[in-house]
C-alpha cells in the first residue's frame, strides 16, 4: 500500500503499528534471498510518538547513512562491522515524525557504481526479473520499493543513484535541490554532488516525506533554509503553458537511421508519445540543441570530479581511523593492507584515478578542466532555465539490463541518453523519474530536470504527467504474481 492507504487503516485501527512492523520485516526476509535488497533487517520496532502523517509508516534506509547503534556499512568490508555513535539528520527527523525504520538497504560499495554489484553482501536483483540489475547506487532501496516490502526508502544520489534505479525499478524516485535535505551523517562520496532523496510508488508519497525530511540544519553548512511549503498542497497546481525541454542530440530519432538498437529505439519512440501526451495536457514541449560535445564531456567530467572527492573524502578508511587494523611492520604497510583488503576492485581502480587526477601537475589540466566543463554545462542549463521551466528527457536509454549484459564500454548511447542525469548533480538541480510505460514487459521512465529550489514545481509538472499515464503505485510483476 501507499502512504495514504496506510495511514488510513492506521487510523482507523484496522491495524496497529506493531502488526504492520512484522508484516513488513516479515516480507523483508521472504523476499531477502531473492533480491538482496537489505544489508541489515531489523528485528525490534522503535517508533517515537508523533501527531506527523508519517507516524507507523515503515521504510527502508540506505545504509551509508547514519543510525546510532545499528551496522552501517556503506556496503564495504572495511566498514562491515562499523556502528556509528550518531544519527544523520535525515534519520533523526524522520524517527520524530513516528516514521518507522525497518531496515538498512544494499549499495553499491561507497555509493560508487551503477550497477548495484560491488556491495559487499552481493549483487541486488530486479524485482521485475530477477536477471538483471536495478541499477545503482541505491539498489537495495529501490528494489525494496518496487517489491512492496515498504511504501518509501531513503537513498543518495550524486549522479544518478536514485533516479537510474527508479526508472529500473518502474517507481518514482526524487532528488531534491542541492542542500534541500541535510547531509549530515551520510558517508561523502563526491560532497559537490551528493544529494539525499527519496524513493515511492506514487508522486504525492514523494512530497509527503519531503515535507518531513527537507529543511535547514546548522550541522550542514551547505543546507537550504526550509522553504517553507507544503509540497502536497501544490501538486495539481495548473500547468498550462508551462514550458518543457529535450535535447536534440540525444532524443531526435533522426540521429539514429541505421541502428538496430530495437530495445533503444522503442524507448525513445514511447518517450516522443510521452511528449505527445505532455502537450495535450498543456505543456509546451520543444527540442533544443545543447551542444554534443559538452553532452559527450558529462560522464569524463563526472567521472574527473568525482574520483577526485571520493579519493579525498574517504582517506579515512585506512584500517586506523576506520576500518579493521590491516597487518604490517610499519604505518604505511598497515594501510597498504587494510585498504587492499577492505576495497573492491572498482573502489581500488576509482581511489587510483583520483589520486592521479589530484597529483599537483595533473590538477590544472584535469580536475581544474572538468569543474570549468562543469560550469560551462550548468550556465547553459540556466540559461535555459530563463524561457523553459524543465528539461524533459527519457530516463535511460533503455531497460535494466541482464547482467550479463552489463557493460563499462563507452557509445553515443552511453555517454548521453545514460548519463544525461549527471546534469542534476553538477547544478545542484531538483530531478525526478517516474514511470512512463513498458518495452519487453520491463518498465521505462521518464525526468524532468528543473530550476534549482523550485522542488514544488518539480512535483507539481511530475504529478500532473503520473495521473495522465497512469503508471502510479506499480508493483514488480514477479511479486505480484506471487
Amino acid at each position: 500500500m501507499n502512504i495514504d492507504e496506510l495511514r488510513i487503516k492506521l487510523d482507523n485501527d484496522e491495524i496497529t503499528s506493531d502488526e504492520l512492523f512484522k508484516e513488513t520485516t516479515t516480507k523483508a526476509h521472504k523476499y531477502q534471498e531473492d533480491y538482496n535488497s537489505f544489508v541489515t533487517i531489523l528485528d525490534k520496532k522503535e517508533e517515537t510518538p508523533s501527531d506527523s502523517y508519517l507516524k507507523g509508516i515503515p521504510y527502508a534506509l540506505k545504509d551509508n547513512i547514519s543510525t546510532k547503534g545499528i551496522l552501517t556499512t556503506a556496503s564495504s568490508n572495511i566498514l562491515k562491522d562499523y556502528i556509528p555513535i550518531y544519527d544523520a539528520t535525515v534519520y533523526e527527523k524522520l524517527k520524530n515524525s513516528g516514521a518507522v525504520l525497518i531496515g538498512k538497504t544494499t549499495l553499491d560499495e561507497l555509493a560508487m557504481g551503477g550497477t548495484g554489484t560491488t556491495g559487499h553482501t552481493g549483487v541486488v536483483r530486479n524485482p521485475w526479473d530477477k536477471t538483471r540489475l536495478i541499477g545503482g547506487s541505491s539498489a537495495g532501496s529501490a528494489a525494496a520499493v518496487a517489491a512492496g516490502i515498504v511504501p518509501f526508502a531513503i537513498g543518495s544520489d550524486t549522479g544518478d543513484s536514485i533516479r537510474k534505479p527508479a526508472a529500473f525499478g518502474g517507481i518514482v524516485g526524487f532528488k531534491p535541490t542541492y542542500g534541500r535535505i541535510s547531509r549530515y551523517g551520510l558517508f561523502a562520496f563526491a560532497s559537490s554532488m551528493d544529494h539525499v532523496g527519496c524513493f515511492a510508488r506514487n508522486v504525492k508519497d514523494i512530497a509527503t516525506v519531503m515535507n518531513v525530511i527537507k529543511g535547514h540544519d546548522s550541522k550542514d553548512m551547505t543546507s537550504l533554509p526550509d522553504d517553507n511549503k507544503d509540497y502536497t498542497k501544490t501538486l495539481n497546481n495548473s500547468i498550462q503553458g508551462r514550458k518543457l525541454f529535450y535535447f536534440k542530440e540525444a532524443c531526435n530519432l533522426d540521429n539514429y537511421k541505421g541502428t538496430n538498437d530495437k530495445e533503444l529505439l522503442e524507448t525513445l519512440a514511447k518517450f516522443h508519445e510521452t511528449i505527445e501526451i505532455c502537450r495535450k495536457l498543456g505543456f509546451i514541449v520543444e527540442e533544443v540543441e545543447f551542444g554534443r560535445e559538452l553532452l559527450q564531456a558529462l560522464y569524463p567530467t563526472y567521472m574527473t570530479i568525482s574520483c577526485a572527492e571520493a579519493t579525498s573524502n574517504n582517506s579515512n578508511l585506512n584500517g586506523i581511523s576506520f576500518g579493521p587494523r590491516g597487518k604490517g611492520n610499519n604505518i604505511n604497510e598497515i594501510i597498504f593492507n587494510a585498504r587492499t583488503e577492505g576495497f573492491s576492485e572498482l573502489i581500488k581502480r576509482r581511489f587510483i584515478l583520483g589520486s592521479y587526477i589530484l597529483q599537483k601537475e595533473n590538477q590544472e589540466k584535469l580536475f581544474l578542466n572538468a569543474g570549468r566543463v562543469r560550469r560551462l554545462v550548468v550556465d547553459k542549463m540556466n540559461e535555459l532555465f530563463k524561457e523553459y521551466d524543465g528539461l524533459i528527457m527519457p530516463t535511460s536509454g533503455g531497460i535494466a539490463p541482464h547482467f550479463k549484459d552489463a557493460s563499462d564500454n563507452l557509445s553515443d548511447r552511453y555517454l548521453i541518453l545514460e548519463n544525461h542525469l549527471v546534469i542534476g548533480n553538477f547544478g545542484g538541480f531538483p530531478s525526478i523519474s517516474i514511470p512512463s510505460g513498458f518495452v519487453d514487459n520491463m518498465p521505462i521512465s521518464i525526468n524532468i530536470t528543473g530550476r534549482a529550489k523550485e522542488d514544488d514545481l518539480v512535483l507539481n509538472i511530475a504529478n500532473i504527467i503520473e495521473q495522465e499515464l497512469g503508471y502510479k503505485d506499480q508493483i514488480a510483476k514477479e511479486v505480484s504474481n506471487v
